[in-house]
């Protein structure tokens, strides 16, 4: 399983627009710590299922939305809700660690 892409011409749609919490993976090809961190949002991805939704947004093809939201460091995770950023983590971190910070900010569990 790999992290539903989305880009700047979608990013308003897949992220902004919806009502489910979005955590958006800043990412790169080129970024070792993106490669490592890949399974653990995948494993995110499937664990909270209808109550998170996991996207991932390639840096380097998509520069208005990384620029709009000051990204400097791969890996960023965002959690969006609402459309709004409610927390961020940069750098690969373990899933207990990321869900720490990003689990105050989501609806309880269906």
């Amino acid at each position: 399983m790999s992290l539903t892409p989305t880009t700047d011409r979608t990013f308003v749609d897949d992220v902004l627009m919806t009502t489910t919490p979005v955590l958006v993976e800043f990412t790169a090809d080129w970024c070792p710590p993106c490669t490592m961190i890949a399974p653990v949002l995948e494993r995110i991805a499937r664990e909270q299922a209808g109550r998170l939704r996991v996207v991932s947004l390639d840096v380097d093809t998509n520069p208005e939305t990384t620029r709009a939201y000051g990204v400097l460091g791969m890996p960023t995770m965002s959690l969006f809700v609402r459309g709004r950023v409610v927390a961020q983590v940069t750098g690969a971190r373990p899933q207990a660690q990321l869900m720490k910070e990003f689990e105050p900010h989501l609806g309880a569990r269906v």
